[in-house]
């Protein structure tokens, strides 16, 4: 079966990221055109431990791409500070570190989760 590059990057960052990051959760991402999307996943028992969407409620305006970012880090990261989870490494996929996901992580830092 072939994969496509997008499948073949997105393998390759989780595979270097998982050699560094032995002991710690991984926050993987996921963007689309209208929303983002994380999750904070402990691959050694395979369980997805915090999640948050722009798709929940975040408000009844209508919000930039970018504010959506931003409330979703937030939301994640409160969620995971109330699971006393800081460290975890940022899986962006095949995702450039740019726009959206750049916000979303430096929103995540600011919030206090190490990566």
């Amino acid at each position: 079966m072939n994969k496509t590059n997008n499948e073949r990057r997105s393998l390759r960052i989780r595979r270097k990221l998982k050699k560094i990051s032995k002991n710690r959760f991984r926050l993987s991402v996921h963007r689309s055109s209208k929303n983002i999307s994380a999750q904070i996943i402990d691959d050694k028992n395979s369980k997805t431990l915090v999640s948050a969407s722009s798709v929940q409620k975040l408000g009844d305006e209508k919000n930039k791409k970018k504010d959506l970012s931003n409330r979703t880090a937030e939301i994640l990261a409160k969620r995971a500070l109330e699971k006393k989870i800081t460290n975890v490494y940022f899986d962006r996929g095949k995702y450039k570190y740019h726009g959206r996901i750049k916000i979303f992580a430096e929103a995540l830092r600011k919030k206090g989760l190490i990566f």
